[in-house]
C-alpha cells in the first residue's frame, strides 16, 4: 500500500515506496480527484496537480513537487523525475495504470501533487514595474487560459493575472494546457480588475487594451520584424508616430472572446489596440491574441 500524501515511512530507501498501489476506488484516489476538481478546498490550500509527462517535468524542475505518482513501468526519463523529487524531499509512489487513470484521465502514467504559492501583486511590484504583464478579464475556457499562460511565458512576461470571474488558473486543466508554463512565471487569480490595473499603472506600467475596434493598429505600432534593438543596444520606441511606445513596461489587457472587454476595463486602459484581420476570420481566440500582442512588446523591448 502506498504511503499517505505528505508522509514517508522511516527507513524507506530513496524516498520511493516500491509497493504498488492497486485500488482505484480508494480514499487516496478520491483525494487526488478532489484536488483536480478543486472541490471542498480551503482558501489557503496551495496544492495544485500536474498531469502528464510535460507538466510534471516542469513542476519537478521548479522544485515544487510534494508527491509523485508513477506506474511501475518506468522509463529512463521517469526514473530521473523520481530521483529529482526524492532528492528535493518529496515522496514517490508507485501505482497501477488503473489507479493513475482513476485519478486523472490525462495522467498518462505520471501525476504530481505540487505546492505552488499564490502570488501577491505587492511581491511582483517590489522591484519596480515589470516589463511585461498579461491581464485577463472574464476568461472562462481553461484550455485557452492555459494556452495564454504558455504564450505569456514564451514572450517573456513575468506575470499573468486572471481577475475575478475568470477560470481558476490553478485548475489542473489550465496547468495541463499551459504545457508546464504555469510553473515558469508568476500567475495570480481571483484578483479585482480595478485594483490590479490601478496598482500596475501607479508602478509605471502603461495599460494597453486589446480590442477589435481599438484606435491603434498592432502591426503599425510594433517595430519592424527583426528590429529588436538599435546598434547602441537600446530598445526601439514607437513606430510610425502613432503615440504608442511598446518598449515601455506594458500591461496587456485581454477580454472575453465573445463579449470583449468591459466598459470598466476599457476606461482603465491608456490606449486600445486592434489586431488587424486580413482574411475572413471573425476574430482570434484569447490565446492567439495574447501571443501576437505580447510578442510585439517583447520585440520592442528587445527581449530584455
Amino acid at each position: 500500500m502506498s504511503t499517505p500524501l505528505g508522509r514517508r515511512p522511516d527507513g524507506l530507501d530513496a524516498g520511493v515506496n516500491e509497493e504498488v498501489f492497486a485500488n482505484p476506488r480508494s480514499d487516496r484516489v478520491k483525494t487526488v480527484r478532489n484536488l483536480i476538481a478543486r472541490a471542498g478546498r480551503m482558501a489557503d490550500d496551495r496544492r495544485v496537480v500536474a498531469e502528464g509527462p510535460q507538466a510534471v517535468r516542469e513542476a519537478v524542475a521548479a522544485g515544487c513537487v510534494g508527491d509523485l505518482w508513477l506506474t511501475p513501468e518506468w522509463d529512463d526519463r521517469e526514473v530521473g523525475l523520481a530521483f529529482a523529487v526524492r532528492d528535493a524531499g518529496g515522496y514517490v509512489h508507485l501505482a497501477t495504470r488503473a489507479v493513475l487513470d482513476a485519478m486523472s484521465a490525462a495522467a498518462q502514467g505520471v501525476l504530481a501533487i505540487c505546492t505552488w504559492p499564490d502570488v501577491g501583486l505587492a511581491q511582483v511590484l517590489a522591484d519596480g514595474p515589470p516589463d511585461l504583464v498579461a491581464v485577463f478579464e472574464d476568461a472562462r475556457d481553461p484550455g485557452n487560459a492555459g494556452s495564454a499562460i504558455r504564450a505569456a511565458d514564451a514572450a517573456g512576461a513575468s506575470l499573468a493575472i486572471f481577475t475575478v470571474g475568470c477560470v481558476d488558473p490553478r485548475s489542473a486543466k489550465v496547468i495541463r494546457s499551459s504545457a508546464g508554463s504555469f510553473f515558469h512565471l508568476a500567475v495570480a487569480g481571483g484578483v479585482p480588475l480595478d485594483e490590479t490595473l490601478v496598482a500596475l499603472s501607479a508602478a509605471g506600467c502603461q495599460i494597453l487594451a486589446a480590442d477589435g475596434a481599438g484606435r491603434h493598429d498592432l502591426l503599425e505600432s510594433a517595430p519592424p520584424f527583426g528590429d529588436m534593438t538599435h546598434d547602441d543596444g537600446s530598445s526601439p520606441s514607437s513606430a510610425g508616430g502613432l503615440g504608442l511606445d511598446l518598449s515601455k513596461p506594458t500591461v496587456w489587457l485581454f477580454g472575453n472572446e465573445a463579449r470583449g472587454l468591459s466598459e470598466e476595463a476599457m476606461a482603465l486602459a491608456d490606449a486600445s489596440v486592434r489586431i488587424p484581420i486580413f482574411g475572413r476570420a471573425e476574430s482570434l481566440n484569447v490565446a492567439m491574441a495574447a501571443t501576437l500582442c505580447l510578442y510585439a512588446s517583447a520585440q520592442a523591448q528587445g527581449n530584455r
